[in-house]
């Protein structure tokens, strides 16, 4: 271990308290062993940062270390005991621990750390319009960390045990005193638990976990939109050495349906009709999720008409209120017409010219450009 706490965090003799403090957060998220679980030296090299800071993060202690080196330092009341319960020095020393890992407030009386559980994961999960209206059950793979089967999650060897932590006696917690205050912490060795694995599990190397990819059967409520979550309690990350395992938030996306789209409560869809129903009327069938209905279209509908079918869209898996069907119509140009079917359609057409009865919109819009360009010109 370098002898040069100043080094180790990478700040200069002169760095003021809170360039120490943030050059150790940086440092301790980097090395932390639960973050680097392939890498035999990130333990070694957060220990070294962990002490450097408890070092250097005291007045008196730094000033000792300044003047008499590491031995003098380290003198001044560290060592492993038992617990202490109380606010202030330790409380502010603790938050640092919070910021960094998620801990919380360790209660005193000597009791270890409690086992940090695994992470929580996020599964996006595409599903149909219909199962996401009526609801249904779908199988996920997920790859994860899981308990390993050889160690049951112990981390320890089958046949083996773990030994108590020589540092805090098995207290999972370590004190540092100057004068008349002790400073309760996290024991830097066992990093809380209490006990060391001497002979480590060959499978999961100590870890108490091992990736896998397991399948779990989803339930999709009725009514659930994009952006819905559903939580599976305890189907996370599995913790280190045992610790409960996280929960697996499968977060809902909607899939693109030919025909509808959603928005909320309400369906929508284009439903496109040809030249003669729109101007003369008539049924026609238009789908919905339940079956086909009629839809009666009056006649001179114009494209854009929107015909609101209620009560066939979607109930929201937070409301009782379930929304409508909107049909929008689109009039279709005819195509690939015959001669025949042409002269019949210009000898229509003819009938309508200079007529701004047949076509109001048309007449219409030809006088406003007429207007703005006499407008334009004087």
């Amino acid at each position: 271990m370098s002898d040069d706490y100043y080094q180790i965090l990478g700040v200069s003799r002169s760095a003021a308290d809170t360039e120490i403090k943030q050059a150790y957060r940086k440092l301790a998220n980097k090395y932390h062993p639960d973050k680097n679980p392939d890498d035999p030296t990130a333990e070694h090299k957060f220990k070294e940062v962990k002490e450097a800071y408890e070092i250097l993060s005291d007045k008196e202690k730094r000033k000792i270390y300044d003047q008499y080196g590491k031995e003098a330092a380290q003198g001044q009341g560290m060592g492993g005991g038992q617990g202490f319960q109380g606010g202030g020095f330790a409380d502010a020393f603790e938050d640092i621990f919070s910021d960094i890992f998620g801990g919380g407030r360790r209660s005193g009386g000597g009791q270890r750390q409690s086992q940090r559980r695994g992470s929580d994961l996020r599964y996006n999960l595409e599903i149909s319009l219909e199962d996401a209206v009526r609801g249904a059950t779908i199988n996920i793979d997920v790859p994860t960390f899981v308990a390993c089967e050889k160690c049951s999650g112990s981390g320890a060897k089958p046949g083996s045990s773990k030994t108590t932590c020589q540092t805090c006696a098995g207290h999972g917690q370590v004190r540092m005193q100057q004068g008349f205050f002790s400073i309760q912490q996290t024991c830097p060795t066992c990093h809380g638990e209490g006990a060391m694995i001497k002979d480590a599990c060959s499978t999961c190397r100590g870890q108490g976990r091992t990736q896998k990819e397991k399948t779990l059967k989803v339930t999709i409520p009725e009514g659930v939109d994009t952006g819905d979550r559903i939580r599976l309690s305890g189907e996370g990350e599995a913790g280190m050495h045992g610790a409960p395992a996280g929960d697996l938030f499968v977060e809902v996306h909607m899939k693109k349906h030919p025909i509808f789209e959603r928005e909320q409560e309400n369906l929508f869809c284009e439903v496109p009709i040809d030249l003669a129903k729109a101007a003369l009327g008539g049924d026609i069938e238009v789908p919905t999720l339940e079956g086909r209905v009629n839809l009666k279209i009056p006649p001179e509908t114009q494209t854009g008409k929107v015909f609101r079918l209620r009560g066939k869209g979607v109930k929201p898996v937070r409301t009782h209120h379930k929304g409508d069907l909107l049909c929008r119509v689109v009039v279709e140009t005819p195509v690939n017409l015959t001669r025949e079917q042409k002269d019949m359609l210009k000898a229509f057409q003819d009938t309508l010219n200079n007529n701004g009865k047949h076509r109001p919109k048309e007449s219409q819009w030809f006088n406003t450009v007429k207007k703005f360009f006499d407008n334009m010109r004087s």
